[in-house]
Parts: C-alpha cells; structure tokens; sequence
C-alpha cells in the first residue's frame, strides 16, 4: 500500500513503515498520526492575536521521512503540485507549504491502508476533477 502512494519510494515507504509500526491498532484516529508526524498544525490565540505554527513535539524521523515524501511527490503527482502551488499562492512559505502538503498526504495514506486500498491519485485530489458541464 504504502508503495503505491506517489514520491514514496522503497527508502521512504521503509522509514514511515518504521516510524509508524505495523501495529494497526496504534493510533486510532488520522489525528494521532498527524500529531505524530509533527504535520499537524498548533494555533495559539489569545485576545486579538492568533497564529499557526509547526509543532514541536513530533517524532523527527518521522518528520524528515514526511518531509521529504512531500517534496518528491511535488514531482510524482499533480495533485500534489496543484495544492502546493495553492498553499504558496495563498501566502505560505516552502516549508509551511510541504507540511500541509504531507498533512493531505498522510491523511490520504491512512484512509487507504485503513481500507486496505491502493493510493488513487483522483480520488486523493477531487478537486482537480473538472467539474461536470
């Protein structure tokens, strides 16, 4: 499954297997996964201030492994492209772009383990999906 997924190759696909384990019962939400990977985002607000920042409690290895899944897969799949470019367009830097990016990824890739499906590039990136005329 995890091969199937575009920019996670045979190295990747080993240190997110690692990371995570092949215990399916581990995490029981896509939440847990995302906090674990350091993808999912910390708002702080207090009065009139507010900001979103990059979580800091995270397991790095498995940060890294995110990281780079998202940025190979800026290359292997243009839905990712297309969100990335979203991400940057709305004012995000590179990073910030690529752990959204890795967010969508993730969550994508626990949908199709938990369903033991393959990675469905159409399905994943629905809204690149002309709509119907």
């Amino acid at each position: 499954m995890l091969r199937s997924a575009p920019g996670l190759g045979p190295v990747l696909a080993a240190r997110v297997l690692a990371e995570l384990g092949d215990d399916p019962a581990r995490f029981t939400s896509v939440k847990g996964v995302r906090a674990f990977a350091g993808t999912a985002p910390v708002t702080r607000a207090s009065g009139k201030s507010h900001y979103v920042k990059a979580r800091k409690v995270r397991n790095k290895r498995l940060s890294d492994a995110c990281h780079w899944w998202a940025f190979s897969a800026l290359t292997w799949s243009p839905g990712a492209r297309a969100h990335y470019d979203r991400r940057r367009a709305a004012g995000d830097h590179h990073n910030a772009a690529l752990r959204n990016l890795a967010n969508k990824l993730i969550g994508r890739m626990w949908w199709c383990l938990s369903h033991n499906q393959p990675w469905d590039e159409d399905a994943a990136w629905p809204d690149l999906i002309p709509a119907a005329a």
